[in-house]
Parts: C-alpha cells; sequence; structure tokens
C-alpha cells in the first residue's frame, strides 16, 4: 500500500494513539538524563511503532465496516476516491470506534491494551537507557553519546508489549532485550574455553546484564571478502552445529545468526538446555516414529540445518540458520490492503518473498561447494568438547548454566501468528467467546500433536497474551527442567537439562549425526537447484564376458545395502531416512509413501527382487519377502493417516502427481498387484481421493501436479473396469485444457517455479502432453490429442540444431540430456521416430556418465538407448550387449553414483540406489518388469 494511503488510513487510529503518545511524552519526559531530542527519538519511533502494530489489527474491520458502508448507501460523495476520503473522516470520530462495540464488544478494550502495554514497555526502556547509558561503553569502545534514532519490534513483542529494540547513539549502536541475559554471558565465556587460540572463532555478541534485561552489541553484516573467509565460515557454522547439539539448542533460525564476514554469531541464544518431548506417534508405524524420534535428538533440532516448513501458509519455506538461499524460498501469502484510496479497497492474501535475512556470507552461496568444511567443522569442535569432557572439565562449565533462565520454544510463531490473525479477524472480534474456544481447541490439538504442555488453563493463558497482542513465552532454568507457563504455572517434568545433555552428549551416536547433516546440507542444494562438483565417471572400455553373472552381484549387493539401512519396527514396519522429494521441496525425513523416493518406489523394487529371484534371473538375498512386506505395512499405515489428517484437519488434499503424490501411490499400488499383492484396494481408496485433490492442485506437471493424475487412473480403470476412473482422469485433463496457452500451434502450462512455461517430461510440456496423449487414446477426445501435438511442437523448441541436443531453461546455454530434462524424457515420451533418434544421440553423448540413476544418470539413459535400439534408430555402432557393458562396467569402477545426494545413501527409486538396483534388474532379456520413467503397465 502506498505511503499517502497509509498516512490517510492512519489518521482513523489517532483517537487512540494520540492519548496514548501524550501520555507517553508526559513519562518520557521525566526520565531523568533523557534530552529532549532524545525523548523526540524515542516519541518518533513509538509512534511509528504503535501505528504499524495497531494498523495490522484493525483494517479487516475498517475494510469490512467501508464496504457496508457503501452498500447500505451511508457514503454520499460522487466518485470512488471521494467516498473513500468521506468514510475516513467519520473513522477518524472516537464515536465511530465506540459504535463498532455493537458488533465488536471488545475491540476498543483489546487495542487499548495493546496500546497501553507497547507505551508502558517504551517508558521502561527509556528509563533502562537513561540509567545504563554509562554502562554501555563496554559494549561500544566509547561513550553513547546522544541517542538519535530507535528502532522498535525487531522481533516479536512478548509480556506486556515489550520487544528487542534497536537504539542508534552517536558513539554507535546497541540492542536493548528485555529478557533475562544471564545465559548470554555464560555461553560466550564456554566459547571462549572452546576456542582459545581461534580468531575467527564462533562467538555470541558481548552483553551487559542487567536485572531482567539487558544490553548487546550490535552485530554488523558482512559478506565474506575470500574463498578463503567462506571455508572458515563454513567450518564456524560446524562449530556452532557441536555446540548447541551439546548444549541442546534450538531456534537458531535466519534472523537468529548474523554473518560478520568468516564469524556467523548467534545474536539470539536464550533457548539452550530446553526440554525435549518426545517425537508424538506419527500414525505411520513404530519404523517411522523411531526415526522421526532419532532425527529429534540429532542436530536437525537445532534449526541451524535446512528444513522446509509444512504448514499454515509457511509450507516449503526454509527459515534455518543456513537456509533461506536465494532464488529457492517460495513466496508467502500475507495479507495486505489493495485498492486503498476509493470505497472499493479490500483485505487480499498476496503472495510475497519474505525478506532477505542477515545469515548469509554471500549474495549467492553455493552450499555444494563449502558443506564438506560444515562436517569437518562438526568433527573438530566435538573433538575439543570430548578432550574437555575426559580431562574432567566439561562438567563444570556446563554447570553454571543452571540457574541460567532460557526460553523454552513450544510452539513456531508461525503458529501463534496464524491464531492471532483469527482472533483479531472481524468474525473473532464480532464473537470473541467463540473465536477463544476455538484457538483454545487447536492449541489442545496443537499439543497433542506435540506433546506440548496440554493444561487448558495453559492454553487459555496463550490465547489472553494472543488477545493482546503478545506472542506467549515459556522458560525454564536448566537446573528444574520443566515449564514456567504464560499462566505463571510449572508443568512438565523436572529434569536436570544440564546433567541430560552431558549425559546425551557421552552416549551421542557421532555417524549419525554427521549423515543427518550430510543429507540435510544437500537437501539444501538440491533445493537451489544446485549440484555438487560433478565430473563425469571414469567409464572403462566396455567388458562383454560374464554381464549377467556380474550383473546379478551389482543387483545382490544394492538390494543387501537396501536392507541393511533399514529401520525396524515391533510391529512389522520398515522404513528409511534420506534427502527426499515431496511438494514442500527437498527435506531429510522418514521416507513417504510415493514412488520417487519413498517406501511404495521401494516396495515396487523389493517385489520386483522377488520375483525375479522366484523366475531364476536374479541372486536370492536374505530377508527381502519380510522387508517386502513390512514396507507396504509401512506405506498403507502411512497413506491412511494421512487421509485421516486431512478429513479432520485443515490440511490440503495430497497432491496428485505421478512420482509425488496420490497418482504415484496408485500406480505404485497396481504394479504390486501385478506383482502379487493383493492390493487394488488400497490403490482405490486413494482415487477417491483424487476429486478433492485434483480441484486443489497447485501445477499442472507430470511429476507433482495434475498430468500426474492420468496415466494411473486410466490403469486403475482398466485393471478394474470402472469407467468412473476415467471420468475422473477427464477431469483432469479439462483442467490442464483451462490452463494450456496455445500461440501459433505451440502449447504450453505455466508452473509455479516456471510462469512462461518448460520443457522437459518431469515438470514441462512433454510430460503434460504424453499424458494428454494417454488420455484422448482412451477417450478418442480430439482436444487431448491437439494439445499432445502442440506440447510436442513447444518442446522442439528447446532443441538446439547447432549442438544436436535440448536445451535446460532453468540454467542459459546448458544442454540437458536426463529424464527429469531433456534428450532422455523426450526420447521415451515420442512416438515420432526422427525425435528419438535425436534424442538417442544426445543421450549417448551428453547423458552417460555423471551419475547412475534413474531420473539423471546412466540407467535412465540406458532405457532410452534400449528404446531406440528396439526402433532400429540408435547411434550407429551401439549394441545392446555394449550398452550393457558399459553400464555395468561403470558400476563397478565406480560404485553406484546416485549424484545428486551421491554423499548420502539414499534407496530412492528415481534419484538413489534404488533405481539402479531397478533397472539392473530390467537388462535382463527375460524380464517383463514394467518402466518405471513411463508408468508401464508390468507383467500380466
Amino acid at each position: 500500500m502506498p505511503l499517502d494511503e497509509v498516512g490517510e488510513l492512519d489518521r482513523t487510529l489517532d483517537w487512540l494513539i494520540g492519548p496514548a503518545l501524550d501520555r507517553l511524552a508526559r513519562c518520557v519526559a521525566e526520565v531523568a538524563d533523557l534530552a529532549a531530542a532524545e525523548a523526540d527519538a524515542v516519541l518518533d519511533a513509538a509512534r511509528d511503532a504503535l501505528l504499524d502494530t495497531v494498523r495490522r489489527k484493525v483494517v479487516r474491520v475498517i475494510v469490512l465496516e467501508l464496504n457496508a458502508a457503501r452498500v447500505t448507501g451511508k457514503l454520499v460523495a460522487t466518485d470512488p476516491a471521494g467516498r473513500w476520503a468521506e468514510f475516513l473522516a467519520r473513522a477518524a470520530e472516537p464515536d465511530f470506534w465506540h459504535d463498532l462495540t455493537r458488533h465488536y464488544p471488545h475491540v476498543v478494550t483489546r487495542l487499548r491494551a495493546v496500546v497501553t502495554n507497547r507505551v508502558d514497555a517504551v517508558h521502561t526502556m527509556a528509563s533502562r537507557f537513561a540509567a545504563d547509558r554509562s554502562r554501555l561503553a563496554d559494549l561500544l569502545g566509547a561513550d553513547a553519546g546522544e541517542l538519535r534514532k530507535v528502532e522498535f519490534g525487531a522481533g516479536d513483542s512478548h509480556r506486556g508489549g515489550h520487544t528487542v529494540t534497536l537504539l542508534h547513539c552517536t558513539g554507535g549502536t546497541v540492542v536493548y532485550k528485555p529478557r533475562p541475559m544471564e545465559v548470554d554471558r555464560r555461553l560466550a565465556e564456554f566459547l571462549a574455553v572452546l576456542t582459545v587460540g581461534d580468531a575467527e572463532g564462533i562467538r555470541v555478541p558481548r552483553a551487559i546484564v542487567a536485572d531482567g534485561y539487558g544490553w548487546a552489541e550490535h552485530v554488523a553484516h558482512r559478506y565474506c571478502e575470500t574463498d578463503a573467509e567462506l571455508d572458515v565460515f563454513y567450518r564456524n557454522l560446524g562449530h556452532w552445529l557441536a555446540v548447541m547439539r551439546l548444549v541442546s539448542g534450538t531456534d537458531l533460525h535466519a534472523e537468529n545468526i548474523i554473518a560478520c564476514g568468516p564469524v556467523p554469531v548467534v545474536v539470539d541464544c536464550e533457548s539452550v538446555f530446553t526440554p525435549r518431548p518426545p517425537h508424538p506417534p506419527t500414525g505411520a508405524g513404530e519404523a517411522t516414529d523411531l526415526i522421526a524420534e532419532q532425527l529429534n535428538g540429532t542436530v536437525l533440532r537445532t534449526g541451524l540445518l535446512p528444513g522446509r516448513g509444512a504448514g499454515l501458509g509457511w509450507r516449503g519455506v526454509d527459515g534455518s540458520a543456513m537456509g533461506g538461499l536465494p532464488g529457492e524460498q517460495p513466496d508467502v501469502g500475507m495479507p495486505d490492503l489493495v485498492g486503498a484510496g476509493t470505497d472499493q479497497a479490500r483485505v487480499v492474501i498476496v503472495p510475497q518473498q519474505l525478506p532477505p535475512t542477515r545469515n548469509l556470507p554471500s549474495p549467492h552461496p553455493r552450499l555444494a561447494r563449502h558443506w564438506p568444511r560444515v562436517v569437518a567443522g562438526f568433527d573438530e569442535m566435538a573433538a575439543r568438547i570430548t578432550r574437555l569432557d575426559q580431562a574432567g572439565d566439561l562438567a563444570p562449565l556446563l554447570a553454571t548454566f543452571a540457574d541460567c533462565v532460557v526460553r523454552v520454544i513450544v510452539r513456531d510463531t508461525e503458529s501463534y501468528t496464524e491464531l492471532a490473525r483469527m482472533l483479531w479477524h472481524p468474525a473473532g472480534l464480532h464473537d470473541q467467546d467463540t473465536a477463544e474456544r476455538k484457538a483454545r481447541a487447536l492449541l489442545a490439538r496443537h499439543s497433542m500433536n506435540t506433546r506440548g504442555p496440554g493444561d487448558p488453563d495453559v492454553h487459555a493463558a496463550e490465547v489472553a497474551e494472543l488477545l493482546n497482542g503478545d506472542i506467549p513465552v515459556f522458560t525454564t532454568t536448566p537446573a528444574e527442567g520443566w515449564l514456567h507457563t504464560p499462566g505463571d504455572t510449572v508443568c512438565g517434568p523436572r529434569v536436570d537439562q544440564v546433567e541430560l545433555a552431558l549425559h546425551n552428549w557421552r552416549t551421542a551416536d557421532l555417524a549419525l549425526e554427521r549423515r543427518v547433516t550430510h543429507a540435510a546440507l544437500v537437501s539444501a542444494y538440491l533445493n537451489q537447484g544446485g549440484e555438487p562438483d560433478l565430473h563425469r565417471m571414469t567409464t572403462p572400455p566396455p567388458a562383454q564376458s560374464s554381464l549377467d553373472t556380474r550383473r546379478r552381484a551389482l543387483a545382490a549387493e544394492l538390494m543387501r545395502e537396501l536392507a541393511g539401512e533399514a529401520i525396524r519396527g515391533g510391529d512389522g514396519t520398515a522404513t528409511w531416512f534420506a534427502p527426499i522429494l515431496d511438494r514442500s521441496g527437498w527435506q531429510t525425513t522418514p521416507l513417504t509413501p510415493d514412488l520417487y523416493g519413498g517406501t511404495l518406489g521401494v516396495a515396487v523394487l523389493l517385489a520386483a527382487y522377488r520375483r525375479e529371484v522366484a523366475a531364476g534371473r536374479a541372486d536370492a538375498v536374505d530377508h527381502v519377502s519380510d522387508l517386502l512386506d513390512a514396507t507396504v505395512r509401512t506405506a498403507a499405515l502411512t497413506q491412511r493417516w494421512w487421509a485421516a489428517q486431512s478429513e479432520h484437519t485443515r490440511r490440503r488434499p495430497d497432491p496428485v502427481g505421478a512420482y509425488i503424490g496420490l497418482g504415484s501411490q496408485i500406480w505404485c499400488w497396481l504394479t504390486l498387484h501385478r506383482l502379487g499383492l493383493d492390493c487394488l484396494e488400497d490403490a482405490e481408496f486413494l482415487a477417491a481421493q483424487m476429486p478433492a485433490a485434483i480441484a486443489a492442485s497447485e501445477g499442472p506437471d507430470v511429476v507433482v501436479g495434475t498430468a500426474g493424475a492420468i496415466v494411473p487412473l486410466l490403469m486403475l480403470a482398466e485393471r478394474t473396469g470402472h469407467a468412473r476412473w476415467v471420468d475422473v482422469a477427464a477431469d483432469a485433463g479439462r483442467r490442464l485444457v483451462s490452463e494450456a496457452r496455445t500461440d501459433g500451434g505451440l502449447v504450453r502450462w505455466g508452473a509455479p517455479n516456471w510462469p512462461d512455461g518448460i520443457g522437459g517430461f518431469a515438470h514441462g510440456a512433454t510430460g503434460i502432453g504424453w499424458a494428454l496423449g494417454k488420455l484422448a487414446a482412451v477417450t478418442g477426445e480430439r482436444r487431448f490429442s491437439t494439445l499432445t501435438e502442440g506440447a510436442a511442437a513447444f518442446e522442439e523448441t528447446w532443441y538446439s540444431r547447432e549442438r544436436g541436443a535440448w536445451m535446460d531453461p532453468r540454467e542459459p546455454n546448458t544442454i540437458a540430456a536426463a529424464w527429469c530434462h531433456g534428450a532422455v524424457g523426450v526420447g521415451l515420451a515420442t512416438s515420432d521416430p526422427d525425435v528419438l533418434r535425436r534424442a538417442a544421440a544426445s543421450g549417448l553423448r551428453d547423458g552417460i556418465g555423471w551419475t547412475h540413476t534413474l531420473c539423471h544418470g546412466d540407467t535412465g539413459t540406458w532405457e532410452l538407448l534400449t528404446t531406440a535400439l528396439d526402433a532400429g534408430v540408435a547411434p550407429d555402432g551401439l549394441d545392446r550387449a555394449s550398452l550393457d557393458a558399459m553400464v555395468i562396467g561403470s558400476l563397478e569402477a565406480n560404485g553406484p553414483t546416485t549424484g545428486l545426494a551421491r554423499e548420502v545413501y539414499s534407496p530412492s527409486v528415481m534419484s538413489g540406489s534404488g533405481g539402479i538396483a531397478y533397472q539392473l534388474l530390467r537388462m535382463h532379456p527375460d524380464c517383463d518388469l514394467p518402466s518405471v520413467l513411463l508408468l508401464g503397465d508390468g507383467p500380466t
């Protein structure tokens, strides 16, 4: 909203803000040792902060009343701008607001409470500054001098309107923190021991500790100037991981770390030695629960490592201290006033990019280049800590934290923000009792899901603080370990968190910590669209001797590794954790039930291996059958739990994609049915959710989006004889028709990351056109086949005749030769022999030797080349024996290499070792396993 329109709107709040500022002016004038100009700086900042706070809370009410006045004819001006001005003039009168209490009984009372609390908090801050001014030289290196400017609201308000505040003085800038800061001092002393002799060691801001509050050094952000500084920065992040793993640190999100050259400074360290409730049951079986609990106790808990939000309006957001990388953050829907200046003004949710944070060490950091330094830094600091412990010095150092007041993050701020938005919505203001009951019920559900405090009195106290504009705070001391709640009660067991931290460190599985760190960092650069420093693998000359024996040995070894990496539950479930791709992006979690990187994809592999062993085409491996049963049980439990969650919560329907989502799961169940399992009911259970999920689909692509629903539904219809599934598939097709963009015979679809359309199978025109072609063949509808032809024509625009390859739209002047983007996907989808010929030539030249995966490696390219051989359009000199020998020889020489996630084990069928094993099975000339890349129907 333009600034002049903000000013117009703010004048409607003068009746409330004006008297409050007058009272503040009188109070500040009485503060000893605060000059008149300094008092003015405080008042100016307070006015801006108060207006911003109150405006955000009442803008919906103002807009609703504006529209009511327009509709009922109470506004008589002749034009929209005039009616806007007329309404604002009325709204500036106190009587207008008191009349509103007929519809919103508590609005004035609550607004006065918000403003009164903020004014009192500002007065307290100003008094403390004046009293402590002479002490601030310890932070500034000189006298603070005159206060020139104040910035309130550097964070949420807590406990009566108090906020972190920046005070800019002639002698420098200091940070006011209205919370106990003894923990900051103790952590600084501990770090001084751990980093002795390290001039660029990790640190926290220098602090002055007062009674219940304190002052902190202002840390200026600075980018690293050299690669050497970047190396030190990422080493230091590894140091922080180890330290925070030791002291049970949490809440280290992007805003709580500032990159100061090579030193990442933790500027808010209040959440250490905090109780960790056990991870709540997931509903997906004991194996998933075991992994979730295991991960909950690792460095993932710190918030330092990249991770993706999954709920509310923050899905896909990476707010971690190492994350928030440029170009990978999704838009977040934020309420904004549009149409201001007319009587058509309204509040809408506007997609916005989150503002940049100061945690990054360079404008365009590449974690792929530096993440090994993070792991090395973790190992280095872990060794220092262990040596301290072995010398008997660690326990006394940690004991100094025993009586420090620390904050416990019981619920994330985003959850509180959504609840506050509901409580301040006109509906919540109109019927506050109902809104409060709903908020308390949501907090109770949240507590069940997270094992947080479940006392109804605590929930009521949380809601009371939200009603007054504050974010609730829970605290403890490490010696106590129980929670002090917003209702001034205590809850939870009393556990000495210092002793527990020592025990957890001494029993830590540091190998697991490294693996989790690997996986999380890999997830981050995958989200960035980045790659490790890939180079082509060394491929020995194809040796065609004993090919089948060698093929069998490779496949069997991959299956033994799969079994060895599995986590088994006592309830007959099994799963794995790895970097997986879901609709929010790449993240490290227990496997979802999808095809791309999930349990059902692994189940298809296990069932396929069992079948090939029975047929004499693969070597027996122990535990394949029982692992298959356990994996299938896990997937079935997970998808039914997810469905129940969707039914009873506001959770969005699952995506419908053929590789991630309902479509992928349907295809897997149908394939497992072909491979001997009795599971058609599971496929139909998922298909029943398809209509609602298609209506909520967020993109057109095959992997996650609308096009991915079509082929699995058509297969289900053919398998069951139920034509209704064709009708549902046709609904998806009609949605794609309505979203298609046609220009001169070229057809494309906009997508969230590519609004102008993109080529390729996974997310672009080729995959969408391929799915529509399958639908056209079943329904006979010409409009679907017309789009297929137009999509193929659009894909041709990405083909470079000069380079004999398809170009990658994500990276200018770069060739794409994979299934997801480029030649392999284009060639497999086409019915044009010339396109297949060109794709095979590019695949052999450009797609071999980088990785071995199905999605973007040799085993995917192998499928394209075998297709070209069968069609008689393969590159000259290529035959099946030499092709198989090339792939098998590379696997033997280099080990199975999974490319983007090559440093971390993943059983993924598409991007991990699972797909490599599956394609090795399909190499046998008599194998009739279905294609994963083309969602084949499988053996009969």
